[in-house]
C-alpha cells in the first residue's frame, strides 16, 4: 500500500469508514478520520475500545509495507429522531 493510496482513503469527503488489512491477516477498522495518521513509511492507527468512538484508547504503528489492502466498511444509518435505529 502506498502512502498516497492510504492517505486518499483517510481524507475522502465525506469520510467513508474502511478496514486496514495487514500481511499477518489482522484487520483494523478506521471509522473516523481522526483515528489514522499517515506518514511516508508508516501509519499510526488509533484503536478504540468502542466501535463508534472518535477518540482512541491506544495506538498501533504499522509499516506501510505490511498493509496489503483496505476494504470499505458499511456505513451505519443515522439514528431516528427518537434515538433508535430504523427497523427494516
Amino acid at each position: 500500500m502506498t502512502q498516497e493510496e492510504l492517505q486518499q482513503a483517510a481524507r475522502r469527503q465525506p469520510f467513508e469508514p474502511f478496514r486496514v488489512v495487514l500481511t499477518t491477516g489482522a484487520t483494523y477498522d478506521i471509522r473516523h478520520p481522526d483515528l489514522i495518521m499517515v506518514g511516508r513509511r508508516s501509519a499510526v492507527l488509533g484503536i478504540s475500545n468502542e466501535p463508534n468512538e472518535t477518540v482512541y484508547d491506544r495506538t498501533l504503528k504499522v509499516d506501510l509495507l505490511h498493509i496489503v489492502g483496505i476494504e470499505d466498511l458499511p456505513v451505519a444509518p443515522p439514528p431516528s429522531a427518537n434515538g433508535s435505529t430504523p427497523a427494516h
